[in-house]
């Protein structure tokens, strides 16, 4: 796994990125680092970092988020303790940003921090499966818009290709080859690709840097 202190998670709406997140920063933390992990995305509360605020707090993980997580008010809102995430240097961060470039203008206000510290890796998550973000083009696009309102370049990107509960393994090596051409267009590698923890033995030594997945639950309010 990298070494960066900060491990910001971009992607478009439905491509999966908060149950990366969330897997990550367990995995982290499994390793014994010291993780925080911060819910940056005010554009959708209906599918959050929150669900998981359980297990989190058994794992002895920090969480950042909206006051407003895990509610019916769908009123955009910024963690009242946002500046934790650069100021706090003892800890590892997980950052899950808004679901194009109007969440991640959240970003611009903490670039300049991240930046000068230089310890940051900031990952397109990729659903070839989304309607949005079936082919490269169409991609690379969202990518650019994001990078753009965060002040912030992208360093690699993660293929989280699914279906949900109906994925089998044949659907996730279908789309190494989009995940490939997608990172060769961005000038950055795939860091991981992730599928079911279920469907790890099918897996197992056709994917490189293969990433286990536990499905997160969404809570009702």
């Amino acid at each position: 796994m990298h070494e960066k202190r900060l491990t910001i998670l971009c992607g478009h709406y439905g491509t999966g990125k908060t149950n990366v997140a969330v897997n990550l920063a367990l995995s982290m933390r499994q390793q014994g680092q010291p993780v925080t992990v911060a819910d940056l995305d005010i554009v959708n509360p209906y599918f959050r970092t929150m669900d998981s605020a359980d297990a989190f707090e058994h794992a002895g993980i920090r969480l950042i988020c909206s006051r407003f997580a895990n509610s019916n008010v769908d009123i955009p809102s910024l963690p009242p303790d946002l500046y934790a995430i650069t100021d706090d240097k003892q800890t590892r961060m997980v950052l899950d940003i808004g679901g194009d470039d109007s969440g991640a203008t959240v970003l611009g206000r903490l670039a300049p921090a991240i930046l000068a510290e230089d310890s940051f890796e900031m990952w397109m998550v990729v659903n070839q499966y989304r309607p949005l973000t079936r082919d490269v083009p169409s991609t690379i696009e969202v990518m650019e818009e994001i990078a753009a309102a965060a002040g912030l370049p992208f360093t690699g990107v993660v293929n989280n290709s699914n279906l949900g509960e109906e994925t089998t393994a044949a659907h996730v090596l279908a789309t190494v080859d989009y995940a490939e051409a997608v990172a060769k267009a961005a000038g950055v590698p795939v860091v991981l690709t992730t599928a079911d923890v279920g469907l790890t033995p099918e897996l197992t030594g056709k994917v490189p840097n293969l990433f286990p997945l536990e499905l997160q639950k969404n809570k009702p309010f």
